[in-house]
């Protein structure tokens, strides 16, 4: 908690400008709200479509609300990813899932959408390399994340059915780690270990694994989307290529669990980025803070009600994680 405050205090001046903006968000289009309101929803209704597959259930309610709800209490509390499952995993036993099959169904999950996260740097560079230096906008835009979407479920397909290439990812992370960290013993067991996970993901998800593929990558490609359309609604239009950038380099420093998801480095980070990318200072922050607001602090609010809506579906049923 102390690191915590520490960080937010140092990140305060990035947050005040940004929260500064607010006033601002009355000049937006209200259009261009119901636009980036739609593509977060698009992302998360693919985050349900992964969790029911990997659930073995069809309960789309059960499924939305459990992960609405852990959602917002993984952003409440800094590392708050573990409290957030724990919560999910609490709800859908609840709601009548197997408590063995939450448990490997939320595990591969989370294990998808990490890899997934992971590979966004990797494969931003050939979509910044095909960018070209032309007037953008919101369809060029989309045209580079479906290009981005494309290369993510080729590459999943390719490590989910393939032997060697997945190997040879394995030995690159466990260079990179051996030679980051030379005060330990190195590591050997990487690839195999890599392997192992991704056996016990296809297991868990059958021969529904390429569907899996397609919601994660669609979970990255609408919460994308969500920024080029805020940076249009400001009357900001910089190269797609870096935009794409900008959103991998967010995504990045929202992984960093010392502040509630994220909170001031996403913010930091991202303006940073978009003025690098181009984009005028001001324009930038504003586009930064309607980004944030639909796809961070919207859910964020939801997540109290889902709850209440799945505690009152469900009163009455046994808890199966407590009956166990």
């Amino acid at each position: 908690m102390g690191v915590s405050l520490v960080s937010l205090y140092v990140l305060w001046p990035s947050l005040l400008e940004v929260f500064s903006a607010w006033p601002a968000l009355l000049s937006i289009n209200p259009v261009w709200f119901v636009v980036m309101a739609a593509a977060e929803l698009a992302s998360f209704a693919s985050m349900w479509s992964l969790q029911r597959l990997a659930l073995r259930t069809r309960k789309w309610f059960g499924v939305a609300m459990s992960q609405l709800a852990g959602n917002a209490l993984s952003r409440i509390v800094p590392g708050g990813a573990a409290a957030g499952a724990a919560l999910q995993y609490r709800m859908l036993a609840q709601a009548g899932v197997a408590t063995t099959t939450a448990a490997t169904g939320l595990t591969a999950t989370s294990l998808i959408g990490t890899a997934t996260l992971l590979a966004l740097p990797i494969l931003t560079i050939p979509a910044i390399l095909a960018g070209r230096p032309v007037p953008a906008g919101l369809a060029q835009s989309a045209w580079l994340g479906a290009f981005v979407f494309v290369l993510l479920i080729a590459v999943g397909a390719l490590l989910l059915t393939t032997e060697r290439p997945l190997a040879t990812v394995g030995r690159a992370i466990q260079w990179i780690r051996n030679q980051v960290n030379r005060r330990t013993a190195p590591r050997t067991d990487f690839p195999d270990k890599l392997r192992r996970e991704r056996d016990e993901i296809r297991r868990t998800l059958g021969s529904g694994w390429w569907r899996a593929i397609l919601f994660a990558a669609g979970n990255s490609l609408f919460d994308y989307l969500a920024l080029p359309a805020a940076l249009t609604a400001v009357g900001s239009n910089p190269r797609p290529s870096l935009v794409l950038l900008a959103y991998v380099a967010a995504m990045i420093l929202g992984m960093i669990p010392i502040t509630p998801g994220g909170l001031g480095f996403v913010e930091a980070g991202l303006t940073a980025t978009l003025t690098l990318a181009g984009v005028s200072a001001a324009d930038a922050v504003l586009a930064t803070l309607a980004y944030r607001l639909v796809s961070y602090w919207l859910p964020l609010a939801a997540g109290p009600f889902m709850y209440w809506l799945h505690r009152r579906r469900y009163a009455g049923r046994v808890d199966q994680a407590t009956a166990t």
